[in-house]
């Protein structure tokens, strides 16, 4: 197959694509209740050396035209067991939970910035748009629901900010008309994320393979947005080249309401953080570089020729009966064949750790061959 040419993102100082540092995103959209509660997230998120904080700009009133209109979903009930249970309620209610006014999204933008803390957010309006144009954002999100309104993407690629497109229940077909409009736009900071479905996802939505599938077909930064419980799944999809991950926060996991059931708590925001570094860090280079300490390290442990009986000057080494023992700050029993005629320029006793400078000509020959 094709190896496609990776591309990479600028978003603000940052890189993102491949050869640079996984971009961690806590999102805090749907787990916030108001602007305190936002700010108490966004507050977390930087102290836990996240990138950035994610958000929803919400208007339940233009967004949902069926106020009765139920959405279900899974809580936690109990802590200690796990036990979970179903729920459905209005989604009209929940996205209301989420709405800010424009003064408060400045607030918390200009919060954000104070810590240090990217901050975007998912839009489903043109006028939402330019309040994140206004905020100065480095990034707009496309909702997986919205995958398939190309005037809105058309709209948000014209700013020329990076865009990122959720890719949850979409076909390749139709991810590839989302990209194909955003690039007609001229507009090429684009990271494709896969979004598995559900409040929970099943683990058999997850699909991380299609990550490798999105990197080859489209050659951009492509990101998983977690939607399981724990971060186990996060783990594999930067092993496999997820180049940002998105993972949900809360204040309490046991919040009766949407997606704070898959979410990570304050006390292991930071631990996230630095398990993904420490993979990073793991991972290491598609080439084995050795440190010196590693070869310095290497040598205790590996093996020189020793001779296992005294040997007298003019024999040849093949004439001696030899060992081969560590440590291997000797010559290398990889050598001994290429020694066999190498002569002895002095008598040596046994147990005696072989040298070059034990060998006259031949063995400097042999070195070199």
């Amino acid at each position: 197959m094709h190896q496609t040419e990776q591309k990479t993102v600028t978003f603000g100082a940052r890189v993102i694509g491949d050869g640079h540092p996984c971009f961690i995103t806590y999102e805090a959209g749907p787990t916030h209740d108001g602007l305190d509660s936002a700010k108490k997230l966004v507050h977390l998120a930087a102290e836990a050396g996240a990138d950035a904080v994610k958000f929803q700009i919400i208007d339940p009133d233009r967004l949902v035209a069926d106020k009765k209109q139920l959405f279900t979903y899974d809580i936690l009930v109990d802590r200690e067991t796990g036990k979970t249970e179903t729920v459905s309620e209005p989604l009209y209610d929940i996205l209301a939970r989420r709405a800010l006014s424009k003064d408060e999204w400045r607030d918390l933008k200009k919060y954000s910035d104070s810590l240090g803390l990217a901050f975007f957010a998912t839009i489903g309006f043109e006028d939402e748009i330019r309040l994140l144009e206004e905020l100065k954002c480095d990034s707009i999100k496309i909702a997986s629901a919205d995958v398939n309104h190309i005037p809105l993407i058309r709209m948000a690629a014209k700013t020329g900010m990076c865009l990122q497109l959720d890719t949850g229940n979409s076909s390749l077909g139709e991810i590839e008309t989302a990209i194909d409009v955003i690039r007609r736009e001229g507009n090429e900071n684009i990271i494709i994320h896969q979004c598995p479905t559900g409040y929970p996802a099943r683990l058999d939505s997850v699909n991380l393979r299609i990550i490798l599938t999105l990197k080859q077909m489209f050659g951009y930064p492509t990101a998983y947005s977690d939607h399981v419980p724990g971060w186990e799944m996060d783990i594999a999809a930067i092993s496999i080249g997820a180049n940002l991950v998105e993972k949900t926060i809360t204040l309490d996991r046991t919040t009766p309401s949407v997606e704070h059931i898959m979410s990570l708590e304050p006390s292991e925001m930071a631990s996230f953080v630095k398990i993904i570094r420490d993979v990073e860090t793991a991972m290491g280079a598609p080439r084995r570089i050795l440190q010196p300490a590693e070869r310095e390290k290497r040598m205790a442990i590996r093996r020189s020729i020793f001779l296992a009986e005294g040997a007298k000057k003019g024999q040849r080494l093949r004439d001696v009966k030899v060992e081969f023992r560590r440590p291997g700050f000797g010559i290398g029993p990889e050598m001994y064949d290429g020694l066999m005629d190498a002569v002895f320029t002095a008598d040596l006793p046994s147990s005696h750790r072989l040298t070059w400078q034990d060998f006259s000509q031949p063995a400097d020959k042999a070195c070199a061959a």
